[in-house]
């Protein structure tokens, strides 16, 4: 297993196709931004999309971005779109995505990063501790996680 960047990798398309197959409205989304060159438009210029794969196989993916779900604030950067395959979890394997964010955070002096979502009890035992409930943009609560970049 290795983490590869989104959009420092040779092999896009295949990537795009297995980010599609995710049974979930958010990863749908994440495909259509990336599909249609609006990814960085919306989550800022230093994104990044976060891929967990095993040779052709997709296992997790979630971004590390300046902007989140979470409009207007000044909290940055957020972890989004958090997602493992389904036949995947259990296992841990976003701890691992987690990891090369962090490393990706000190490298910028980053102290804290934030994480939007309406879980209880996931986010936790990678470290995450709840911070407040915030309006994402569409008015709807969301819990909003702080994770200590040590």
């Amino acid at each position: 297993m290795q983490v590869i960047e989104y959009h420092n990798c040779d092999r896009q398309e295949h990537w795009l196709e297995q980010i599609k197959k995710s049974d979930w409205s958010a990863g749908q989304f994440l495909y259509e931004l990336l599909k249609e060159n609006k990814f960085f438009e919306m989550t800022g210029e230093k994104s990044r999309v976060m891929l967990l794969v095993d040779g052709d196989d997709l296992i997790s993916f979630c971004t590390y971005a300046g902007k989140d779900d979470i409009q207007p604030t000044e909290l940055t950067p957020w972890i989004g779109f958090v997602y493992t395959f389904p036949q995947y979890r259990g296992h841990r394997y976003m701890g691992k995505l987690f990891q090369e964010i962090e490393k990706l955070a000190k490298a910028e002096s980053v102290r804290e990063i934030y994480i939007s979502t309406d879980k209880t009890g996931l986010y936790e035992k990678y470290g995450c501790e709840f911070y407040q409930t915030m309006d994402d943009m569409n008015g709807e609560p969301s819990r909003v996680y702080r994770k200590q970049v040590e």
